[in-house]
């Protein structure tokens, strides 16, 4: 019998990179304090935000939302809700979405759901079908960027201060090594104050510290439900590639994906003052905030209207 690091109880759960030997209660306990010291870290709250989570209905964003759910219990001037964007892709999201609306009910929180297709005229399988016509992008691409400004315009239309998103770390070092490889590494180490923008509703990351496969640990243990599906059209995203990519890494030198992470916020501090700020405007068509005079999302339904009509 193997025993707990930190208590004398059955070890369930071996984290190879730091050595301990975790039972469950002891797990459960260092995944909710790491999001706690990421908070704290990053000073992401104050005591009298109104947070918003978007919760997919997955393990990540369920499992985040049940974990500040009951550190706010403890801050009684802060309000806590959630927000389901529905893309529109059929045998997935309707469960996803039924998963996030009991939860929310279970926990007595605030719910709002939109979706594509009310918000946009088009829902992610309809999307897909017109984007086969036009080479180049995959169906994350548009997914990812439709998916962006719902969450900020519904957020801020409820009078959100902090967006929270659900992205682990693994999400973090893959977004590294994507945007290393589509050459565009400014990105990488643009932080708030370079795209600082009245518009743009505050967004944090408490699980940024948590590896992804911990988080569904922590899931099980506390017998949270939640969509076990993956997207369809997550294969074709090469996101999928570089997540397989880095697995191996980790799987041959432990801790590398904690190295990495550590490694970039090192170098962003130090060259953060030399990243230039971004200016925006309002887009020409509806008004968000854009780098451009029209913004991406826009110009992606201009595309599909275009193609749909021929």
């Amino acid at each position: 019998m193997i025993k707990c690091s930190t208590c004398d109880d059955v070890a369930v759960f071996f984290q190879r990179y730091s050595g301990k030997k975790l039972c469950g209660q002891c797990f459960v306990k260092s995944t909710e304090e790491r999001v706690q010291k990421a908070v704290s870290k990053y000073n992401m709250f104050t005591p009298s935000d109104t947070i918003a989570v978007a919760l997919s209905g997955g393990k990540d964003s369920v499992s985040l939302l049940h974990i500040l759910h009951k550190i706010e219990a403890r801050f009684p001037k802060s309000k806590l809700l959630a927000i389901t964007v529905d893309e529109g892709i059929a045998g997935y999201r309707d469960e996803a979405v039924d998963i996030a609306s009991d939860t929310c009910k279970i926990l007595n929180l605030r719910h709002m759901i939109t979706s594509f297709k009310e918000f946009y005229g088009y829902g992610m399988d309809e999307i897909v079908e017109v984007a086969e016509k036009k080479h180049g992008l995959t169906a994350c691409t548009y997914c990812g960027v439709l998916r962006r400004k719902i969450l900020n315009v519904t957020a801020r239309n409820a009078g959100v201060d902090k967006l929270v998103t659900a992205h682990t770390l693994d999400d973090e070092i893959q977004t590294i090594f994507l945007n290393v490889l589509r050459g565009d590494v400014a990105r990488i180490f643009r932080t708030e104050s370079t795209f600082l923008c009245k518009k743009f509703v505050k967004r944090v990351k408490p699980f940024c510290g948590v590896p992804e496969k911990e988080v569904a640990f922590y899931a099980f243990l506390k017998n949270i439900r939640f969509q076990v599906a993956a997207c369809p059209y997550a294969r074709s995203s090469s996101r999928n590639e570089v997540r397989t990519f880095i697995n191996r890494l980790e799987i041959m030198h432990s801790g590398t994906k904690f190295t990495v992470y550590k490694s970039f916020q090192r170098i962003q501090s130090s060259i953060e003052k030399f990243t230039e700020k971004v200016d925006f405007q309002e887009c020409d068509i509806c008004s968000e905030p854009t780098a451009r005079e029209t913004c991406k999302a826009c110009q992606i339904l201009m595309e599909l209207n275009l193609l749909n009509n021929n």
